[in-house]
């Protein structure tokens, strides 16, 4: 196990058992290296970095087993290879995720594929794709007393009464660390073309993403861009064969008339935007705090308007990005809504003082707290990150 003053780094699952299981008190756990969403943690750092490499990949059989401490790139590449990817498109936080305590902090490391699992993370194409946890089969990670479990896809023993492959997707560490993740994968497209509606409100655009999701010309990307930086762009993605994009691009647009003339780019214009609304490029370098809010997408102009700010919306209104004045308590300011708000980049002192993630109503918090005593009976693990 390679060790430092700072920070353990096991080589293998054993070695990774076998430091969690002798911890002497709480464990920080790393990925890449990437800046950390959450209440920071005090403990020692334990990263997964060692546990690289991909373990099966059959790509007729569309299914991936890869090290959770594998790059995210190196994961993207192998499929890219074989004209396939990761359905659910995840993001890239790095640009992101700089502070003006750490500015450099966002370009650090190297996202891993257990962070993406750990955090969630799920791009533009969730609207059609789902989230990650959508195409997840199977895990394997340490708990909190230093025992291997496996589920799902290449199982050895079950656990039963809980299906941990979802569990584990959106648990930031706090109820294991994984060692090893697998996933259905599925063919990169043989063409994409954007629609563009140009200066709509956020109102009408909500609703032209609406009128576009609903629409039988299968969309897998929405968004409206802060007016701010992109003149408030409304953008819609189709991707497939050549020219089933073509028809149905040009449906499209015929459906969407009433909301305005679109233009349409294509190609590397096309994936170069697609990029910067996964990774939410208009708030790079920006001064302030970044919130990520879930809501129904009929409320998201309203409380975009409420919030201040700078917006960006994506799934069609259901996510929505905002960038607000240093030291914002969001929740404070919009007060009840449906939905859940998280506190995404801010200084470490802001996020020691504002929850970072929206907190649970009674009977869920209770869940959680049973779930994180039954699979961390000591409370090491990324103790109080979301809180």
């Amino acid at each position: 196990m390679a060790m430092s003053p700072q920070q353990m780094q096991p080589a293998s699952e054993a070695e990774l058992a076998e430091a969690i299981g002798a911890a002497a008190g709480p464990l920080r756990i790393l990925g890449g290296g990437t800046r950390p969403v959450g209440r920071p943690v005090t403990g020692a750092a334990l990263s997964v970095a060692g546990l690289s490499g991909i373990r099966l990949y059959e790509p007729g059989a569309l299914t991936l087993v890869v090290g959770a401490g594998t790059p995210l790139a190196e994961v993207e590449a192998v499929l890219a290879a074989e004209g396939q990817r990761l359905p659910f498109e995840p993001m890239d936080h790095r640009g992101l995720l700089a502070t003006s305590d750490a500015p450099a902090s966002g370009a650090t490391g190297e996202p891993t594929i257990g962070g993406v699992v750990a955090a969630n993370a799920s791009g533009p194409r969730r609207v059609q794709a789902g989230a990650c946890r959508d195409s997840l089969i199977g895990v394997r990670f340490v708990d909190g007393a230093g025992q291997v479990v496996r589920n799902g896809g290449r199982v050895m023993k079950n656990v039963t009464g809980y299906d941990l492959v979802k569990l584990m997707a959106g648990s930031w560490g706090t109820l294991g660390v994984l060692s090893e993740v697998a996933f259905k994968v599925l063919p990169a497209p043989e063409s994409a073309a954007t629609l563009v509606l140009e200066g709509l409100a956020p109102e009408a655009a909500v609703a032209a993403m609406a009128a576009a999701l609903g629409s039988p010309y299968e969309v897998n990307g929405a968004a409206h861009l802060p007016a701010e930086h992109d003149g408030g762009r409304t953008v819609l993605r189709l991707e497939g064969f050549a020219a089933s994009v073509a028809y149905r691009a040009d449906a499209l647009a015929a459906h969407l008339a009433h909301f305005g003339t679109a233009g349409q780019i294509e190609g590397g214009e096309s994936a170069a935007l697609w990029r910067e609304v996964r990774d939410v490029a208009a708030f790079h370098d920006a001064p302030g705090d970044v919130w990520r809010l879930s809501a129904r997408p009929a409320d998201a102009p309203g409380l975009a308007a409420k919030a201040g700010g700078t917006a960006l919306y994506d799934w069609g209104g259901g996510l929505l990005w905002l960038l607000v004045a240093e030291g914002t308590d969001l929740r404070a300011r919009l007060g009840p809504f449906s939905g859940h708000a998280t506190l995404i980049r801010a200084a470490e002192a802001t996020r020691a003082t504002i929850a970072p993630f929206h907190p649970e109503p009674a009977p869920v918090a209770a869940l959680s707290a049973g779930l994180r005593r039954r699979f961390d009976p000591r409370g090491i693990l990324n103790p109080g990150l979301m809180e």
